[in-house]
This record gives structure tokens, sequence and C-alpha cells, in this order.
């Protein structure tokens, strides 16, 4: 199993994504807490956390937020927790929960499905830059 640093909790995203590599940086950005790690989903990092937890990226191509030893999130909610965790301003998008579960990961899931054509993809994953590496498992 991969080692997450201690009360930090991982991000896991589709590392070749434009969509989600930006959503990795707005993250960062309003991470004032500095709560949270990533992993590209493609990465040796995330191939082992997803295997430790039993999920099949062949079937679940999402965001996964995974908090060690408490429980980890998928899609829409994953999303949401992230946001709940900036504070302030941020606390609006709360109200996402107030839609059923399968109603947020129908619209996750038909922005998911489009992502490539609408925003684009890489080759590779993002590197991140030297200031950046700390946020990020190898």
């Amino acid at each position: 199993m991969i080692e997450i640093p201690e009360n930090k909790k991982l991000i896991l995203f589709d590392g070749v994504c434009n969509l989600c590599n930006n959503a990795v940086l707005k993250v960062i950005k309003y991470d004032r807490k500095n709560t949270f790690v990533f992993a590209a989903l493609q990465s040796e990092s995330g191939k082992k956390i997803t295997d430790y937890l039993h999920i099949n990226t062949a079937k679940v191509d999402s965001i996964i937020l995974y908090e060690p030893g408490v429980a980890y999130d998928l899609k829409s909610t994953a999303a949401l927790k992230v946001m709940k965790d900036f504070g302030g301003f941020w606390n609006i998008t709360q109200i996402g929960f107030l839609f059923p579960e399968s109603f947020r990961d129908f619209v996750y899931d038909f922005i998911a499905k489009n992502r490539y054509t609408w925003f684009g993809k890489k080759e590779n994953c993002v590197i991140p830059t030297p200031e950046l590496k700390a946020k990020f498992l190898d």
C-alpha cells in the first residue's frame, strides 16, 4: 500500500484529462488548509491505491476522494466533499447534496463522458512543477 501523509485526503484523478488537471490546479489554489494530496489514476501510486480499494478503473473512471481509515467517495459526492473543505463561499456548493446521488452522478457521468471532446486530452500525465511536487504522490 502507498503511504499517504498523515491527516491528508487523497484525490485520485484522470491525469491525461485537461478538465481534470485544471480542476486539480483549482483545488490546490483553494486548499488553504493544505488538506489534499494528489495522484493520477494512471500513476503507479494511483494503480496501487485503486487496487487496494478494489476499484476497477475500467468501470469507475472518475474522481476518487480517499480519506485513509475513514472512507472513499466517487464522482459527484467526491467533488462536493472536496469543495466543502474549502469553506467560505464554497459552502454554497453543498446545496448539491439536496439532489439524489443518482441524479448528481448522471450529470457527472454526462460531463465525464464528453470531457475529452470538450476539453481535450494530453498524451501523458502532467508533471507537477517543483513547487507543487510535494502535493503529488510518486
